[in-house]
């Protein structure tokens, strides 16, 4: 992982139903808070060994769904606050420290190739349920606090990209979710203590849930995501381990009325070998509404 503490908790992230269908012209605001705690397992190329974090995450986002050639797509954007307190030896010295500050904001763009294509809200309340192929590319410019003159950071001063596919699949009241992409990395060139320059090998990662809608239109998920690579080299150094990590969870989401709805989502390290072995507990809130062209067909 790169030394930042937003960057350690915010990595390993699990979304169900990311590519499920929705109609055109929809849009979503979601406001998120959240705690994480743990150990951080940083790389050897950063002298930080026996790390613990407890931070704190705010965030909001906005999402619209729109149409392309005929099929569905969605385009989303956020912004993070982290603010936290970590402790651990540097260089076999205890050292205790806070951070706080704006995370590197992240975009994604989604277009569903396999499925249902895209519809108005009347014509997607008729359709009947499909499996879903999609695929995205989400972006997290280097936005967030950097400071090369520190070790740990809230941002992480360099460009990263996430290509994915993902499929959805839909038995009973039963959704079935799997992704499969890769993170990776532009140079950090100005790595601690300023003029050193960090790289990183492509970061792969795999998601999988299997979610329940109730009758109240609440569902549930069960989480697992797992990630592995991500060697890095300082100066052309020796590289650093890879990573391996897995890590479960669960995702429960209430509807307070027809357009909102209350999100409540926690998950565990299962096994971490050079990356996050955090607690993270999220609750969240997602407002949802229609353009007034929704009807019109796309």
């Amino acid at each position: 992982m790169t030394a930042t503490l937003a960057g350690a908790a915010l990595a390993q992230d699990m979304e169900p139903r990311a590519y499920s269908s929705s109609p055109v012209g929809m849009n979503f605001l979601a406001v998120a808070a959240g705690n994480t705690r743990g150990a951080i397992l940083f790389d050897p190329t950063v002298p930080i060994t026996d790390a613990r974090a407890d931070l704190n995450l705010a965030s909001i986002g906005y999402a619209r769904s729109f149409g392309l050639g005929g099929r569905q797509g969605l385009v989303a954007g956020g912004f993070s606050y982290a603010r936290g307190d970590l402790e651990g030896k540097v260089s076999a010295v205890e050292r205790r420290t806070g951070r706080s500050g704006l995370a590197d904001m992240r975009l994604r763009v989604s277009l569903n190739l396999v499925g249902p294509g895209a519809m108005t809200r009347e014509q997607f309340a008729m359709a009947p349920r499909k499996t879903v192929l999609g695929v995205s590319l989400t972006i997290q410019p280097p936005t967030g606090q950097y400071d090369d003159a520190r070790l740990i950071n809230v941002g992480t001063g360099r460009w990263a990209f996430k290509p994915e596919v993902g499929v959805s699949v839909p038995v009973g009241r039963w959704f079935l979710d799997a992704y499969a992409g890769a993170w990776f990395f532009t140079t950090n060139d100005e790595f601690y203590p300023g003029d050193s320059m960090r790289r990183q090998d492509p970061l792969y990662a795999a998601q999988a849930h299997a979610s329940y809608t109730f009758k109240s239109r609440a569902w549930l998920a069960f989480d697992a995501t797992w990630y592995a690579g991500g060697e890095a080299t300082v100066d052309g150094g020796p590289p650093s381990a890879r990573q391996n990590t897995t890590r479960l969870g669960g995702t429960f989401s209430i509807p307070v009325t027809r357009r909102q709805s209350i999100k409540v989502a926690a998950n565990t390290g299962a096994s971490a070998r050079t990356g996050s072995d955090f607690n993270t507990g999220i609750v969240g809130w997602q407002f949802a509404w229609f353009d007034r062209s929704s009807t019109r067909r796309p």
